[in-house]
């Protein structure tokens, strides 16, 4: 497993974290529940994203701002990180297929809005996910 430094300075070119970051993500390591509270523009994201990419299977992130979730998977996937969002714009056979490229492949992150949660569909995924 690569460290939460070499991961930081690789994917975004930063030499160390802003205050809390490395707490927060060593914290989320640990296995413990973490809630952080950060003003916007303080890393927030970082203190998900760079544990996910220490740790095996995918992340999956929930989130009721369908811009966020596109601005977010673009970044990531400019970093060349597989990530994949699904929100209501989506038709169900885009539903579908991007549930089973996720589940299918090296995916890091699945951005989802919260009402996806409750659906059928959703849930019938859920299990093949590999959810870490």
């Amino acid at each position: 497993m690569p460290s939460i430094h070499t991961i930081l300075k690789e994917f975004w070119g930063h030499t160390s974290f802003r205050p809390l970051q490395e707490d927060i993500i060593n914290t989320v390591l640990s296995g413990k529940d973490c809630l952080a509270l950060l003003p916007t523009g303080g890393g927030k994201s970082i203190c998900f994203q760079v544990p996910a990419l220490a740790s095996d299977g995918l992340c999956l992130v929930i989130t009721p701002l369908i811009a966020l979730m596109k601005d977010q998977v673009e970044n990531l996937r400019r970093k060349n990180i597989t990530a994949f969002a699904i929100h209501s714009g989506l038709n169900r056979k885009e539903v579908v297929s991007t549930l089973r490229t996720a589940g299918n492949s090296n995916c890091k992150f699945l951005y989802v809005s919260p009402e996806r949660l409750e659906t059928t569909l959703f849930r019938e995924f859920l299990p093949s996910l590999g959810i870490s």
